[in-house]
């Protein structure tokens, strides 16, 4: 079954972000991940206003996501995000 990880996002430095940005994706790839949404225009329906970026990509499986995760080739581009945002991320099972 689909997963799919979401994550609100509240960037500090736009230089360090875009440097992860280009570093994650090939990682997100290969994983099998494919982005549903990356930080596009969002407008709140209902409730608190939500003014972070909202990224969203879909795995294949709750394993596939974690591995993802978990790996030592996102821990790579991890490591250059570090102080450039401060992220909530979730990952959750399609219906």
């Amino acid at each position: 079954m689909t997963a799919y990880l979401i994550a609100r996002i509240a960037v500090s430095d736009a230089d360090r972000w875009n440097q992860y940005r280009a570093a994650v994706a090939p990682v997100v790839e290969r994983f099998g991940g494919r982005y549903l949404a990356r930080g596009g225009a969002a407008e709140t329906l209902e409730g608190a206003a939500e003014d972070r970026r909202l990224v969203i990509i879909v795995f294949e499986s709750m394993a596939r996501g974690r591995d993802f995760w978990h790996s030592p080739e996102y821990a790579e581009a991890k490591a250059v995000r570090e102080g450039a945002a401060s992220l909530d991320v979730v990952l959750v099972e399609g219906a």
